[in-house]
């Protein structure tokens, strides 16, 4: 791979043609409401479908999208996402539901084909659509698809960041705005039940064990993650650090004349994107990338310069350049781009110690990469930890480790992990799981830190065991840092 060139063991193939499927008088299951149920139904029943909604839960909320589905002559049948419905000939599923559903048992057993709504839109792409650049991983997903929006709309370009982001791509695909590009973020759902996806170009950020309830196993996770590299046309990005990433370029099946095209926080190689002496800089997409290298930005033009946020500049940067964007563009989007909030977002300084909240590091791996943006750290962290162990966490990030304030149901694993791998390092075990928690965990971290200090909350365990989800955390230790600045 060292001419950039993909090589994979299996042939090169065609991108797969989006075509138009005839949906008139079909029969259709859609699995699942909310937010992707929804519209897919109605977008169905808008092609003639003959649409039967089915759903396991019958809630108010469920009952409430059931009427307005029913309003348009579509069949709802809450509480029973289990059998099939007779006669179905097609089934659109939102992207969560688990692919060892009896629903879906039976539809194999009747050769009924089974896409989410991301292979919906894809199928219903015009033939002059934009084309999609790609973004999957473990972590930094969504802030590497809007860095990519944000480079491409620098570089005069009409685009969106869409997918799993939370604007919908039949809305994109399908809408009346015109675009030259769509920036795309794909989750390992999605991907597992899009079969026909073909991006101009892909990356992969980074693979670290998540979701494995739903997927069954590390290899099927990350088999459904590659699928974002199937029948690209330019460029397959993937993370140096990461050799899973690189694995899974070599085992796709790419279009003739696509490129590997590596990122690193080091000094880069011949088709790879990386930083020297605190320059980002391209070595993929210049002549004689043997010896020659394009500065795109500083390391300060990315907000926050943290190392895993830098490394999520060099994917957008490689989604960019594969798509033709100048240098100059990728230094402005960089410079223009903000975080979204709860992404190491700094909250304030109190008394000398900087307060960080990245109540989004809801996994090990997310909370390994804000660990190691800081120094001196007094943790925050805990939460429902998923099956997730934090041994490997701890010991790695043990050194920077001040102090820790233990915080949710699985607080006691962290625990465990600090006394085996930094017994030296003080912990408060908050013994209580109310959403007040956490004015008491910013107080006794602030007891723990010392001028210089960073209090960061960085969980690594998901969020609903006290709080909706994780920007409520990081609402709330937002506020309570703000009490203590009172």
């Amino acid at each position: 791979m060292g001419s950039g060139q993909v090589t994979s063991s299996v042939s090169s193939v065609s991108s797969v043609p989006s075509g138009f499927f005839d949906f008139q008088g079909k029969h259709v299951t859609v699995a699942g409401l909310g937010v992707s149920g929804v519209p897919a139904a109605k977008v169905l029943h808008g092609l003639g479908a003959v649409v039967t909604v089915v759903n396991d839960g019958d809630d108010e909320r469920a009952r409430a999208q059931a009427a307005e589905l029913e309003a348009l002559g579509i069949t709802v049948r809450l509480g029973d996402g289990e059998t099939l419905p007779e006669g179905t000939e097609l089934i659109v599923t939102a992207p969560g539901w688990k692919p060892d559903k009896p629903l879906f048992t039976a539809a194999a057993e009747a050769g009924v084909p089974i896409w989410g709504d991301v292979e919906l839109a894809w199928r219903l792409r015009g033939p002059d659509a934009a084309p999609w650049l790609a973004v999957t991983g473990t972590n930094g997903k969504t802030t590497t698809v809007q860095m990519l929006a944000s480079i491409l709309r620098a570089a005069g370009l009409r685009t969106a960041a869409v997918g799993n982001i939370g604007v919908s791509l039949l809305d994109a695909v399908l809408g009346e705005e015109e675009y030259d590009v769509l920036a795309v973020e794909l989750s390992s759902y999605q991907l597992h039940w899009a079969p026909s996806l073909r991006a101009h170009s892909a990356v992969v950020l980074n693979l670290a064990p998540d979701h494995l309830d739903w997927h069954g196993s590390m290899e099927a996770y990350a088999a459904d993650k590659g699928r974002i590299y199937e029948g690209n046309r330019v460029a397959c990005v993937y993370n140096v650090a990461d050799k899973l990433t690189e694995d899974l370029v070599r085992e796709a099946d790419v279009e003739e004349g696509c490129r590997a095209i590596g990122f690193t926080l080091g000094s880069p190689g011949p088709s790879q994107l990386g930083v020297v002496d605190g320059i980002l800089v391209d070595r993929a997409f210049v002549e004689n990338r043997h010896k020659n290298a394009q500065e795109l930005a500083e390391v300060s033009d990315v907000n926050p310069p943290a190392p895993h946020n830098i490394a999520n500049a060099l994917a957008a940067a490689a989604l960019a350049r594969a798509f033709g964007v100048p240098a100059t563009a990728v230094r402005d989007g960089l410079r223009a781009f903000r975080p979204d909030a709860h992404r190491i977002a700094h909250v304030a300084d109190v008394d000398g110690v900087a307060y960080v909240d990245d109540s989004k590091a809801t996994n090990t791996h997310a909370a390994e990469a804000s660990l190691a943006a800081y120094e001196s750290i007094v943790w925050i962290a805990g939460g429902l930890a998923k099956g997730a162990t934090f041994d490997e966490l701890v010991a790695k990030s043990a050194k920077r480790l001040r102090g820790a304030v233990l915080i949710g149901a699985d607080r006691a694993l962290i625990r465990d992990a600090l006394a085996r791998h930094a017994p030296e390092v003080p912990v408060v075990d908050l013994d209580r799981t109310d959403t007040g928690a956490m004015l008491q965990a910013v107080q006794e971290a602030k007891r723990l830190a010392v001028p210089g200090d960073t209090v960061l909350l960085a969980p690594a365990c998901a969020s609903m065991d006290m709080f909706t989800n994780y920007n409520k955390r990081g609402d709330a230790f937002a506020e309570a840092v703000r009490e203590l600045g009172a």
